[in-house]
C-alpha cells in the first residue's frame, strides 16, 4: 500500500498535490511518503515482536540522509556496502553497533573506518578479505567482528543482475569453502567471528527460496558447532520483493513467521535487511511532458526525466506504472516514454497503454522509491533532480537540485592545457 492518491482528479501524496511541489521546485523530481514508510516499517518490525533481532535498512535502495535518520528514530540499523554509505548512516545518527557492512570490494580505508566505527559486524566475502580485516584489526589494537557470507547456491527466480545466492554470482563464498575460512577465521588473532550471513538476491516474489537457503545454513551451522565455532547472530539479507505490475510477493509477516519458524531452535539473534520492501513503493518520480513524437510506427511521449534519474527500466527492462498526475479521464494510448538522453535505451515505458497526456502536462513513474536516485547520474551533464518528503500535509526539499555549477565544482584545468 502506498499513500499516492487523486483528490478532485490531482494526484496527491498524502494531502499535499503534485502540481503544488512541480511548480515550487520544477521538474523532476523524487517524491517520498513518510506515512508509508513508517507503514512499511511497522508491518516488516510488528511480526517481530518478541523476536530477538535487528533491522538493518538496506541503505543502497535509498540513502537520503532525512529518511535515515527517520529509520534511526523507529529503532532501524543499516546495512552498508561503502565508506560512503557507512559515512552517511553515521552522520543521519544510526549508531555503529546497529551497522552491517557488506560488500565484495571493501577498501583498507573503508575497512578501518569501519573498525573505528565500533561496527556491529562486517560480512566477509573471500578470504583475501578476511586477512586484510585481521591486519587491520592489528594495527588498529582492535579484534573485529565478522561473518561469512555464505553463498547457498539456491536460485532465487529473480532477474539475473540482482541474483547473488548461486555459484556462478561474485557475492559470498561457497559452504565448502566456508567451513575452511570459519576454521581459519577463529584462529586469527583480531578476529571476533560473531556471525553467519546469507543473502541470495533482490526482488523475490516467494518465500521458498529463502527457506532453501536456510535449510543449507542451518547444516552449515550444525558442521560449524562440532570445530566449537559458535555465533550470535544470523544475518538473512533482504531481498522481499514489491509489486510493480502483477507480481504477488508474500507479506512481511509471512515471510517472516515460516522464516522465524525455520530458525527458532538455533537461538541466535536475526538481522534482516530489507530495502526495497521499506521505500520502493514510498517514492515516485514526476516528470514534464516536453514533446509528442508520432511516427508512422509509434508514438512518443519526450519527458524531462531520462535514464540518468531512473535507470531501472533501461537497465533491467523493469516495469515502473506511469500516472497522470492530472487525471481528466483521457482516453487510452499506447507510447513509449522516453527520456532526453542521447541513447536509444533511454526510456522510462515502451509500448505502454496510458492515458494521453499533452506537452506541459505532468505523468508520476511509480514504484521508484527504491533503485532511483541512489542510482542517478550525471550523464550528458545532467543534473540531478532534488528530493521530497511529504508527511501528510507538509513537505520538505531534502536534496536540492544540483545547478550547472555542481557540474564542473570538483573540476579544474591544469595550467598545461
Amino acid at each position: 500500500m502506498h499513500d499516492f492518491t487523486y483528490q478532485k482528479g490531482i494526484l496527491c501524496c498524502g494531502d499535499v498535490a503534485l502540481t503544488k511541489i512541480a511548480e515550487e521546485i520544477g521538474t523532476p523530481f523524487y517524491c517520498y511518503s513518510l506515512a508509508t514508510i513508517k507503514r512499511h516499517i511497522d508491518a516488516f518490525e510488528d511480526p517481530l515482536k518478541g523476536v530477538d533481532h535487528q533491522t538493518c535498512f538496506s541503505m543502497k535502495a535509498n540513502s537520503n540522509l532525512a529518511l535515515l535518520r527517520y529509520m534511526a528514530k523507529q529503532g532501524l540499523g543499516v546495512d552498508v556496502v561503502s565508506g560512503g554509505e557507512l559515512y552517511k548512516a553515521l552522520k543521519a545518527g544510526i549508531p555503529g553497533n546497529k551497522i552491517v557492512y557488506s560488500g565484495v570490494g571493501k577498501t583498507m580505508q573503508e575497512i578501518d573506518s569501519a573498525i573505528n566505527a565500533g561496527i556491529m559486524m562486517f560480512n566477509v566475502e573471500s578470504e583475501e578479505e578476511l586477512d586484510v580485516i585481521n591486519a587491520r584489526g592489528s594495527v588498529l589494537g582492535k579484534k573485529v567482528p565478522i561473518s561469512i557470507r555464505v553463498n547457498p547456491d539456491v536460485d532465487p527466480m529473480t532477474h539475473p543482475y540482482i541474483s547473488t545466492g548461486m555459484k556462478k554470482n561474485k557475492f559470498g563464498i561457497d559452504i565448502e569453502t566456508a567451513i575452511k575460512q570459519y576454521l581459519k577465521a577463529s584462529k586469527m588473532r583480531n578476529i571476533d567471528v560473531v556471525g553467519i550471513d546469507c543473502h541470495i538476491g533482490s526482488q523475490l516474489t516467494d518465500v521458498k527460496p529463502f527457506i532453501d537457503a536456510i535449510e543449507r545454513i542451518k547444516l552449515l551451522i550444525a558442521t560449524l558447532k562440532t570445530h566449537d565455532i559458535h555465533f550470535k547472530y544470523l544475518d538473512l539479507g533482504g531481498g522481499l520483493g514489491i509489486t510493480y505490475l502483477d507480481e504477488e510477493p508474500p507479506h512481511p509477516k509471512d515471510y517472516l513467521h515460516a522464516i522465524v519458524e525455520k530458525v527458532k531452535e538455533l537461538g541466535l539473534k536475526l538481522i534482516f535487511e530489507p530495502g526495497r520492501v521499506i521505500v520502493g513503493n514510498a517514492g515516485i518520480l514526476v516528470t514534464k511532458v516536453l514533446y509528442r513524437k508520432e511516427t508512422r510506427h509509434k508514438t512518443f511521449v519526450i519527458v524531462d526525466a531520462g535514464m540518468n534519474d531512473l535507470i531501472r527500466p533501461s537497465l533491467y527492462n523493469a516495469y515502473h506504472g506511469i500516472w497522470p498526475v492530472e487525471d481528466q479521464g483521457e482516453a487510452l494510448e499506447i507510447v513509449d516514454i522516453v527520456g532526453p538522453i542521447c541513447e536509444s535505451g533511454d526510456f522510462l515505458a515502451k509500448d505502454r497503454e496510458v492515458a494521453k497526456v499533452t506537452q506541459g502536462k505532468l505523468i508520476a513513474v511509480m514504484s521508484a522509491g527504491a533503485y532511483g536516485f541512489t542510482m542517478s547520474s550525471n550523464y550528458n551533464s545532467r543534473t540531478k533532480p532534488a528530493e521530497v518528503i511529504v508527511d501528510q500535509s507538509q513537505y520538505a526539499i531534502v536534496t536540492k537540485r544540483q545547478s550547472y555549477d555542481d557540474l564542473s565544482s570538483l573540476e579544474s584545468v591544469p595550467e598545461f592545457i
